[in-house]
C-alpha cells in the first residue's frame, strides 16, 4: 500500500489507518470487571491491517486496546508502524501526561510513541499545563508528534498558541461524507496550518456501509469508472480523492471487514464522482452526529 507523509511531518503513513475504539460498555468490562469480549478477533483485525499494507494504528489509554497494539505487533519492525494514542483529561498536567506516557509505552510495548495526543478538550489552563507535558516528552525522545483531538477551531487555535518550542501535528475528529461540518472552519484552518485530521467515525457507526446510504446510482456510476467497489471501500476513498492530509480510521473489530477497508486505497474518485457522493450522502440522517468524544 502506499505511504504518504503524515501531514507537514517527515513521517510517512498510509492513507488510512485503523482504530480501536469499540464502545462505552466495551470499556466498561475492560476496566471494571478486567474482560474483553472479542479480544483474539480484535487482534486479528489489527493483524489484518497491517499484512493488508496499513501502517497507522490509533488507540488511547481510555480505550483498553493498547496491549491489543502490541500484540499486533509484535514481531514486525516498530520503524515500520506509526502508532498513535492519546490521554485523558484526567490526567492533564505537567506530570500526569509524562506518567500517562510511561504507561502507554509499558503497555505498547515500545520504546517511543508517534503521535501522542490530548483526548479532547479540558479548561484552557489543564491543556496548556498538558501541552508542557507534551513538549517535555518530545525533547525526551519519547513522542514523536503532539496532536490533540476533540478540539473546535477555537480550541485548536488556543492550544496552537500554548505551544512554545514544538508545533501541533494533528487533531482528530468525527469526520465523513454524510457529517461534514468542521468543513466550514476546522479543515480550512488546518490545511492553512499544516495540521493533519484523523477521521475517526469514517463510516458513521456503520450508517455509511449498504447501498441504500448512497443510492444504486452512485455505486453504479462509480464501478463504471472504477471497477468492482463495495461501499465502504467508495465512502473511504472520498477523504482520499478530496483531501491530502486526511486520514480515515475505521474500527478494526473484524478481519475482514479491515482487508476490505485496505481496498479503498490506491485509486482516485473525479470531481464529478466526488459531488454525486456527497449529494447522495448529504440526505442521510445519522443516529448521532456529535461524537462521543473518545474516539
Amino acid at each position: 500500500m502506499e505511504r504518504v507523509k503524515f501531514g507537514n511531518t517527515d513521517s510517512m503513513v498510509t492513507p488510512m489507518g485503523v482504530g480501536t475504539y469499540y464502545d462505552f460498555r466495551w470499556i466498561g468490562l475492560a476496566k471494571v470487571l478486567r474482560v474483553k469480549p472479542g479480544k483474539d478477533r480484535r487482534v486479528s483485525a489489527i493483524k489484518a491491517g497491517l499484512d493488508s499494507g496499513i501502517n497507522f494504528i490509533d488507540t488511547a489509554e481510555i480505550y483498553e486496546t493498547e496491549p491489543f497494539v502490541r500484540e499486533a505487533i509484535k514481531g514486525r519492525n516498530r520503524e515500520d508502524v506509526f502508532i498513535a494514542t492519546k490521554v485523558f483529561p484526567l490526567h492533564y498536567s505537567f506530570d500526569g501526561v509524562v506518567k500517562s506516557c510511561e504507561r502507554s509505552l509499558r503497555k505498547l510495548g515500545t520504546g517511543y510513541i508517534d503521535l501522542y495526543q490530548l483526548h479532547m478538550h479540558s479548561s484552557p489552563e489543564k491543556v496548556k499545563d498538558a501541552l508542557r507535558g507534551l513538549e517535555k516528552l518530545k525533547d525526551d525522545g519519547k513522542i514523536k508528534h503532539i496532536g490533540i483531538s476533540n478540539f473546535n477551531l477555537k480550541q485548536t487555535e488556543e492550544a496552537v498558541s500554548f505551544m512554545k518550542k514544538h508545533e501541533i501535528k494533528s487533531t482528530q475528529m468525527n469526520f465523513n461524507v454524510a457529517h461534514r461540518n468542521i468543513e466550514k472552519d476546522l479543515v480550512p484552518y488546518c490545511k492553512e496550518n499544516g495540521i493533519a485530521i484523523l477521521a475517526y467515525y469514517p463510516l458513521a457507526h456503520g450508517v455509511l456501509t449498504s447501498q441504500s446510504s448512497i443510492g444504486k446510482e452512485v455505486l453504479d456510476e462509480i464501478e463504471k469508472n472504477h471497477g468492482k467497489k463495495t461501499i465502504p471501500q467508495i465512502v473511504l476513498n472520498w477523504f482520499y480523492s478530496k483531501y491530502d492530509s486526511v486520514y480515515p480510521i475505521p474500527r478494526a473489530s473484524n478481519p475482514d471487514h479491515v482487508k476490505e477497508n485496505a481496498g479503498s486505497v490506491g485509486w482516485k474518485m473525479a470531481p464529478e464522482e466526488i459531488t454525486m457522493l456527497e449529494d447522495a450522502a448529504s440526505k442521510i440522517q445519522g443516529p448521532s452526529w456529535s461524537g462521543d468524544n473518545t474516539a
